[in-house]
């Protein structure tokens, strides 16, 4: 029975000359990979610049519970992204995050919320003019609520530590080498403050700035299995300098 779902493209993989395998995150059946065929030729009904990382699909797919590879009857954007194909920074910020989504995203059926989440943020960055260069450290760390692993507390004079493997503000340093203090630990607070506001500018030194991304990364290593090297920040690097 042909079924409509929405989607976000994660990945692509050639299949054959012509065709794409799709890994979509869809909202009604979770992680899903699609066959799209004869994508390349000339005259496709589908086109591959469809599948751009973390494009929104709207998909009348063939769904088999039994897994596997599953086939769709129509596929297409929508809404169509107005801004962030054309932007070389968000784009940048779109391609780390795709990488880490990849990582973090598991199977097991509707994910409702997390869907939601993924899709009012990406329409906000397109949108954002100009974007904010701290927009995937606000994404990273509000996706964690989602996730189980959201920080507990805030930092203070009787907190001053922040403990990665446990997730929570402390009184003192750990017996392992996973945490942060000082002004890591100060900015880990301010970044949890301003986690519901796409829009703020966290006026952190260029050093700072890319420190936090890795101690954030960190945190999702110790926090999700399997989880490894992430490299998609160091385009990032480059691109906002």
């Amino acid at each position: 029975m042909l079924e409509k779902t929405r989607g976000i493209v994660l990945r692509t993989t050639d299949y054959g000359e012509t065709s794409l395998v799709v890994k979509v995150f869809t909202e009604a059946y979770g992680l899903q990979s699609y066959i799209v065929n004869s994508v390349r030729k000339p005259g496709a009904k589908t086109r591959a610049s469809v599948f751009q990382p973390l494009s929104l699909l709207e998909l009348v797919v063939y769904h088999k519970d039994r897994g596997g590879l599953q086939r769709a009857s129509e596929i297409r954007n929508f809404p169509p992204y107005r801004h962030l194909p054309f932007d070389m920074q968000k784009s940048s910020i779109v391609l780390f995050l795709d990488e880490v989504l990849n990582k973090v995203l598991q199977e097991g059926g509707e994910q409702q919320e997390v869907f939601e989440f993924l899709v009012s943020s990406l329409q906000l960055l397109d949108l954002q003019q100009p974007a904010n260069p701290d927009f995937h450290l606000a994404f990273l760390l509000r996706l964690t609520r989602l996730l189980g692993f959201f920080p507990a507390g805030a930092p203070s004079e009787a907190t001053p530590v922040f403990d990665l493997q446990e997730g929570v503000f402390c009184s003192q340093v750990p017996p392992h080498p996973h945490y942060l203090t000082g002004e890591e630990c100060t900015a880990f607070g301010s970044l949890i403050e301003a986690t519901n506001d796409f829009s703020k500018h966290l006026q952190w030194p260029l050093p700072l700035k890319r420190v936090m991304t890795e101690r954030l990364l960190d945190y999702y290593r110790l926090h999700v299995p399997g989880f490894g090297e992430v490299k998609g920040h160091k385009v990032l690097e480059a691109v906002w300098g």
